[in-house]
């Protein structure tokens, strides 16, 4: 028998090994350390040697933007990455990697005081014999769970370089209407020159004179605000930027990607479904009996014993229970497909507002290019003085606001593209996650 001096030896010697263990990860290690690079964020190797398909498929994914301002933009917002999904997957890395030996037998030291107040030191070993799968269905909740975080985490770059997109194109989409008034400004100035002087010379009336005033005015005014657009987006684009972006111009071309992917919303109801129906597993193995050998390690084998045991317990309400976690599986799979459909409406939704934005902005484009010929054919006639100068800058007016129309139509269909690869998770590389 060992006396309790050797037994406290051996339980304090145990606790510095474990302890050592722990505390290594945590310090800063002396010059003869050295530390392995971290492993990429999105990794499809699981902590217990497997792949994971899931995440090989967000890796696989390729980024429709095309080499342009576009994808500059998109790669200098990844760049000022700040994601705390980031540190929620590797922490859900950690977790499966703690979980990926759940199997092996527990082993820890036990100090107590006995009746009479003296100290009793022992080590306790616990293996698990037979759990009806209850470990198996935590190493694969574990598993879920990184999936999950990983889901998240594409999930939130496609959204962060969206947000950055859509401020880009604000940008543009406002430079280019101002640039449309500022190429009209000087005809509008010629044109109320022409108004002052036929006023001063008593051949207009001064209320005409008012008229084209007030609409030079306002050209001015629209490209002011515009130019106060463009700024204020351009602020908020470079807070989220790792490096200035104020020379970039116009757009760049975004593709289609071939196979369509499923959107992102049902990659994450996917992985989450995989996460409950672990969890159920575990749950209903917790209401059935398993075997585990446990016991005192310092007393060999007669220190150990065989036990059987329901660890959740039962009573009378267990089967409905039982029954209730069951039915969380079917609810998961339920939810996959609700976000199938709801994905699917949505894309409908907005390829449809896409081929209508394509129509529209070729039309306007056709009706842009009829009003300019129908201004320069005003212009002459009031050159020969068959028009008046207000019939002229009425129809100049409605020339400006056409070609901004026709502007705001390209633009708007880029933003809708960029809204239809956010959704399909195909803004940003998967391995530049």
């Amino acid at each position: 028998m060992v006396d309790a001096g050797m037994r406290f030896g051996l339980v304090a010697a145990g606790l510095i090994l474990l302890g050592g263990c722990l505390g290594r990860q945590g310090t800063d290690g002396g010059d003869d350390v050295t530390r392995a690079a971290p492993p990429p964020t999105l990794n499809a190797t699981m902590q217990d040697g497997s792949t994971s398909p899931l995440i090989e498929e967000l890796l696989n994914r390729v980024s429709v933007l095309q080499p342009g301002p576009l994808q500059d933009v998109a790669n200098a917002v990844l760049e000022a990455n700040t994601f705390p999904a980031e540190a929620d997957l590797r922490a859900a890395r950690l977790r499966a990697q703690a979980q990926s030996t759940n199997w092996l037998p527990s082993i820890g030291p036990e100090i107590s005081l006995n009746a009479l107040g003296a100290v009793v030191a022992t080590i306790m070993i616990s293996q698990v014999i037979f759990d009806n799968g209850a470990a198996k269905a935590e190493r694969e909740f574990a598993k879920a769970d990184v999936e999950v975080a990983a889901v998240q985490l594409a999930e939130d770059s496609n959204d962060r370089v969206q947000e950055a997109l859509d401020l880009y194109i604000t940008i543009q989409a406002a430079l280019a209407r101002a640039a449309i008034n500022d190429t009209g400004t000087e005809t509008m100035e010629h044109l109320a020159y022409v108004m002052t002087e036929r006023v001063n010379a008593g051949i207009s009336d001064r209320a005409d004179l008012q008229l084209v005033l007030q609409k030079q005015g306002q050209v001015q005014s629209d490209m002011q605000s515009d130019l106060e657009l463009a700024a204020s987006s351009l602020a908020a684009l470079q807070a989220m930027s790792a490096r200035p972006l104020d020379t970039l111009s116009g757009l760049s071309p975004i593709g289609t990607p071939s196979p369509m992917p499923d959107a992102l919303t049902v990659i994450r109801a996917e992985a989450e479904s995989n996460r409950t129906i672990a969890s159920v597993t575990a749950q209903t193995a917790g209401f059935l009996p398993g075997i585990n050998v446990g016991g005192n390690i310092l007393d060999g084998a007669d220190g150990l014993e065989l036990n059987v045991a329901v660890p959740n317990g039962l009573n009378l309400g267990t089967r409905a229970q039982v029954e209730a976690v069951q039915q969380e599986t079917a609810a998961a799979e339920a939810r996959i497909t609700q976000e199938r459909e709801s994905a699917a409406r949505n894309l409908a939704a907005l390829n449809g507002q896409l081929a209508s934005l394509q129509r529209q902005s070729a039309e306007a484009q056709r009706l842009a290019a009829e009003a300019v010929e129908n201004y320069n054919l005003f212009a002459d006639q009031q050159r020969a003085g068959q028009r008046g100068v207000p019939d002229v800058v009425g129809v100049f007016e409605t020339a400006i606001r056409t070609k901004r129309e026709a502007s705001d139509l390209i633009y708007d269909v880029a933003r809708v593209q960029v809204r239809i690869a956010q959704i399909l998770g195909t803004l940003v590389d998967g391995e530049k996650i």
